[in-house]
């Protein structure tokens, strides 16, 4: 396994199951044979014995490259050819090979990103004042304190694509692949963490003076609260003189930084997700202004319609374990 693997960022948190498989760079030939240990070929009738079906998993386990080959990753056509050419069977087809490899529940042809956290003295502290934040958020918001977590999502392309067929009985929806730009737009979020809501804003430029503007607009419209911890990464807008100035100026906001390289600290970013899936995919605006006008209107639905606190297990004591683990 690589040794940045190893600091993968832990996947239990999220509210949406991560998808079966890994990076492909994550799983090496050892890892593959245990798993086929542990499920037996016994259970698989695909006309081959054990030792050819394990074989043929090991030989997905290889990169392309250790068989002289330059594509980036196997399909089940490849491992098919190579399984021919390295003897393992004398003919195979591609569909055999996806029944072994689902049999071990092996995908080669898949791959997932991961960020790597740098487990630095800092990481542990900071850590856990956010985790601390999640564990207390909905005591806190009995006693009108609220975990807020912010991101950004910048510089978010707008497109305009015409024409648009919608989908009807038997044809999916078709869209044009050339599509007219109508430049970018800056979209800020806030999460409120114990009931899932958010608010959202396009200010006119990634900058702290626009951040700074952003965080008083929320305080104003929200200053009925006695307080609010902000969960926030290191992004400069964040972390500029401007905004420390503005934090050691009140006591509204508690900001609480997310570790280096480890922004997946922050609820906000499975916001953007879901945010973005029903409301920013497959979307087309002939404008800046149409775009703009298209979040102002989609945060409020999003509340009524989607919103709720996002599931996460990741507590102060499974970080601590898992930092133990790691930052040998």
């Amino acid at each position: 396994m690589p040794e940045s693997a190893s600091r993968a960022s832990p996947t239990a948190w999220s509210a949406t199951a991560p998808p079966s498989g890994g990076s492909p760079g994550s799983t090496n030939a050892s890892a593959c044979q245990r798993c086929w240990t542990r499920r037996p070929a016994a259970g698989l009738r695909c006309g081959f014995p054990p030792l050819q079906q394990a074989q043929i998993v090991k030989l997905a386990c290889l990169e392309p490259v250790a068989k002289g080959l330059h594509i980036t990753h196997w399909t089940s056509a490849d491992l098919a050819r190579q399984a021919v050419l390295d003897r393992i069977v004398p003919s195979i087809s591609d569909r055999t090979v996806r029944r072994v490899l689902q049999h071990v529940d092996l995908q080669p042809h898949r791959t997932r990103y991961w960020k790597t956290a740098r487990l630095d003295g800092q990481f542990v502290p900071r850590a856990e004042k956010i985790l601390w934040c999640y564990a207390n958020a909905q005591r806190l918001a009995r006693e009108d304190i609220w975990v807020v977590c912010v991101d950004e999502m910048p510089n978010l392309q707008v497109l305009e694509r015409s024409p648009i067929r919608r989908s009807t009985p038997g044809h999916i929806e078709q869209v044009e692949f050339d599509y007219q730009r109508h430049g970018t737009v800056n979209v800020l979020v806030f999460l409120v963490v114990h009931s899932g809501k958010m608010a959202a804003c396009c200010p006119d430029r990634k900058d702290a003076r626009h951040y700074i503007q952003a965080l008083r607009r929320f305080r104003y419209e929200h200053r009925w609260l006695k307080g609010a911890f902000l969960i926030e990464d290191g992004d400069p807008s964040h972390t500029a003189g401007a905004t420390a100035n503005y934090f050691a100026g009140q006591g509204w906001w508690r900001p609480r930084f997310t570790p280096v390289n480890a922004s997946w600290l922050n609820q906000a970013e499975l916001l953007n997700d879901a945010f973005g899936y029903h409301y920013l995919n497959r979307q087309s605006r002939g404008d800046k202004e149409q775009f703009i006008g298209h979040i102002d209107a989609s945060w409020p639905e999003y509340n009524r319609l989607y919103a709720h606190p996002f599931e996460w297990t990741w507590t102060n004591r499974r970080m601590r374990q898992w930092y133990a683990k790691h930052a040998r």
